[in-house]
């Protein structure tokens, strides 16, 4: 039981990472297209924010990943990562609770 509590718990910051992910494609986006722009004092905060907390995970995948030009394949990897992740996790906890 603690072992399915801890995997939840897990799933849990695995769900907010990836949302974080999203949002920062998603402000990405908005700032290349001019949407948004980053002389606005939140919008640079937000964006150094978002930068700040992913990198550490974005950057092992991009020193591994080939260089694709201008655009960045490493969150996408990221989220598959976790997901498989929390796949095997998962089948961990299903086979030691005997499922």
């Amino acid at each position: 039981m603690m072992l399915y509590t801890l995997i939840s718990m897990i799933n849990y910051l695995v769900n907010i990472i990836v949302i974080v992910v999203i949002v920062q494609f998603v402000l990405g986006l908005l700032i290349s297209f001019n949407v948004v722009n980053m002389h606005n004092n939140a919008v640079a905060a937000i964006w150094k924010a978002l930068n700040a907390i992913l990198e550490p995970m974005l950057r092992p995948i991009r020193k591994i990943m080939p260089d694709t030009g201008a655009i960045d394949f490493s969150p996408m990897v990221l989220i598959i990562g976790l997901n498989l992740l929390m796949i095997l996790l998962s089948g961990i906890a299903a086979s030691t609770a005997g499922i």
